[in-house]
């Protein structure tokens, strides 16, 4: 339906009635048209309307959830959003103000802003190395997480934070630290004998347990002193061991390993005689041999032995004046009283007014010392049958004695000649011109002496001067 309408003071205008609509109200404002009021549409905007701070409810009443607004409006306290009013935004304890803090209401029946209460959540706590941490409440606001470390480190730095209002844990992360050093246990100490003819014992252990009190990883472990298996000599010794784990802490373990000599009394040598021993002389196992000087010869048992009971096998024996029976029956009989006992020279002379004889004897019996020193004893053979003269000393030999040591010992009456025999009967050198003791004896300590005769003179090289 067509209505053409006439309004006064107004130009004429050409409405159309469009629809009847219900009355429209506009949320939020307050503000709710006549309810017979036709909407309708015109050609030209519609007129602003005049704006009335009276009315109660021009915008719609704010309602911040888990916050507060507190508003002051011009016409009083019961106009909480009217036109004009200013609205300050606030949000409970836990809550954070997301938007604007303070709004007013617009003519256009709006709030100048928008604005919400976000709940106060702080980041999630990394994990630190070698340890953890548990919390009261999470992530929110006032939740105290507290830290601990894994056994064997100590926490360095703060024990427990705090999520503050601002959305940031309180102070700073801490560390877990291995500051306990590894657990050692070396073996027990140990007491070993030394082996027979021997200073020193061999020694074995195991190595000693280790373990780290943190992350169970030991680096290295260092020893000071003898290896396992290896040779201790007599006395105490100290072995110690030192182990680092990662964080380079320490810890060390020592233990003893003593090492005993069996000792036997010291041993005397016989007068007019001498001892050579092995080893140190009086130690388990050592062998203590008995010579005589020249001239003497032993009478009981050659050596003894240091036992376990630290005592010395059999007795000692003596040395007597050495005692040669010429009354025997063969040369080799004669030769045997010397065996391993005594050297021989053998000087041979055509007869007593040779000049070479009498030069070598001459000079024999003026080194008798050092003759006796390496055991040498000189057999004359002088002359020619019938009146043929064999002497040892001043025993005489029979004729049938010389006549075989001059076949055994190759031995001419033709010319002056003499021979060396060793202890064992054995020929070792020969003169067919008289010689000086020196030559003789330094012969004797560069080939015949034995170990033992030979560490004898050195001990005794002052003797006969």
């Amino acid at each position: 339906m067509t209505v053409q309408l006439a309004l006064t003071g107004a130009p004429f205008l050409l409405l159309f009635l469009t629809q009847v609509v219900s009355p429209t109200w506009y949320g939020g404002s307050g503000y709710y048209p006549d309810e017979s009021y036709n909407e309708v549409a015109v050609e030209m905007p519609p007129q602003v309307p005049a704006l009335d701070y009276r009315v109660p409810r021009w915008c719609y009443t704010l309602n911040i959830q888990d916050g507060e607004a507190t508003c002051y409006s011009p016409r009083g306290g019961n106009y909480h959003s009217s036109l004009g009013t200013r609205c300050e935004l606030s949000c409970d304890r836990g809550y954070r103000l997301i938007g604007r803090r303070s709004v007013h209401c617009l003519p256009s029946r709006r709030w100048s802003g928008t604005a919400y209460c976000r709940q106060v959540r702080c980041s999630v706590l990394p994990l630190i190395t070698s340890g953890t941490y548990s919390c009261t409440n999470g992530i929110l606001l006032d939740s105290r997480c507290d830290y601990s470390c894994a056994s064997g480190y100590h926490l360095e730095g703060d024990r427990s934070r705090i999520c503050m209002e601002d959305g940031r844990w309180s102070g700073g992360e801490p560390v877990c630290v291995d500051i306990d050093p590894p657990k050692i246990r070396c073996p027990h100490s140990r007491e070993k004998m030394a082996e027979p003819e021997k200073l020193t014992a061999r020694v074995y252990w195991d190595p000693p347990v280790v373990k780290d009190s943190a992350d169970g990883t030991i680096t290295r472990v260092t020893l000071r002193g003898p290896e396992p298996g290896s040779r201790f000599p007599e006395g105490e010794h100290v072995i110690r061991y030192t182990a680092y784990d990662r964080a380079y802490n320490r810890a060390s373990c020592k233990f003893i390993v003593k090492v005993q000599v069996r000792r036997c009394p010291t041993l005397k040598p016989p007068q007019h005689g001498y001892l050579t021993c092995t080893s140190a002389g009086d130690n388990y196992g050592a062998i203590c041999e008995y010579q005589c000087d020249g001239g003497y010869e032993r009478q009981g048992i050659a050596s003894r032995v240091c036992q376990s009971s630290r005592q010395w096998s059999g007795s000692q024996p003596i040395c007597t004046a050495m005692k040669i029976n010429v009354n025997v029956n063969s040369a080799a009989a004669l030769m045997d009283q010397f065996y391993e006992k005594r050297r021989l020279l053998i000087v041979s002379s055509p007869d007593p007014s040779n000049r070479y004889y009498k030069m070598q004897i001459s000079m024999l019996q003026q080194s008798t010392c050092g003759l006796d020193l390496r055991h040498v004893t000189i057999i004359e053979l002088v002359g020619q049958p019938p009146q043929e003269v064999g002497r040892i000393r001043e025993q005489q030999l029979s004729a049938g004695i010389i006549e075989e040591l001059r076949q055994f010992q190759h031995l001419t009456r033709s010319y002056f000649n003499m021979v060396l025999i060793d202890k064992l009967g054995l020929d070792r050198e020969r003169y067919v011109e008289p010689v000086t003791p020196e030559e003789i004896f330094t012969f004797i300590d560069d080939y015949l002496l034995s170990n033992q005769e030979l560490e004898h003179r050195r001990k005794q090289r002052d003797v006969c001067e």
